[in-house]
């Protein structure tokens, strides 16, 4: 049992590392976005990308654990952590409930950084449409479309010379 525990224990802590992480790759993020640095952007996306597999793995060793712990107490595997606390050994109770405590905390907050950055792109990407619809005239209008995103318009097919002569 003792077992099961230490290694749901430590899939916990590392889950809640790739949270923070993660939190400072999209804190790292928000300020590149902010102080307009593209090219740093784009390195910093590519990160956020990989991390967030490196997460998922965490999740789901994480799961592997509670299931090992779910089936040790004689529970069925998709038992909750609710339900595993009052069965774990009393000293181990307030360690878990923290970690796992911690872990939601810190996912609602990379959950909340994330939508304000895709925000913050997303604005970011309406401003430099407006800023290239003003330099060349657009065929048609922006709208949004049926899914509720911006439809992209196509450049009109003149060549440069066309278009400044």
């Amino acid at each position: 049992m003792t077992d099961a525990l230490q290694r749901l224990i430590e899939a916990l802590r590392d889950e809640l590392q790739q949270y923070g992480e993660m939190l400072a790759l999209l804190d790292q993020q928000q300020e590149q976005v902010c102080a307009r640095v593209a090219d740093d952007l784009l390195a910093t996306v590519a990160h956020i990308q990989e991390h967030g597999t490196v997460m998922q793995g965490a999740r789901r060793q994480r799961e592997e654990c509670r299931t090992a712990v779910a089936r040790t107490l004689g529970l069925h595997d998709e038992a909750t952590f609710l339900e595993l606390l009052p069965r774990l050994p009393v000293n181990f109770r307030p360690l878990v409930q923290a970690l796992v405590d911690e872990n939601n905390d810190l996912l609602r907050r990379v959950q909340q950084r994330a939508r304000q950055n895709h925000f913050l792109l997303s604005r970011s990407m309406e401003l430099m449409q407006s800023v290239i619809g003003s330099l060349v005239p657009q065929a048609r209008p922006l709208t949004y479309g049926h899914a509720g995103v911006m439809a992209s318009p196509t450049l009109p097919s003149r060549t440069l010379y066309d278009a400044v002569g």
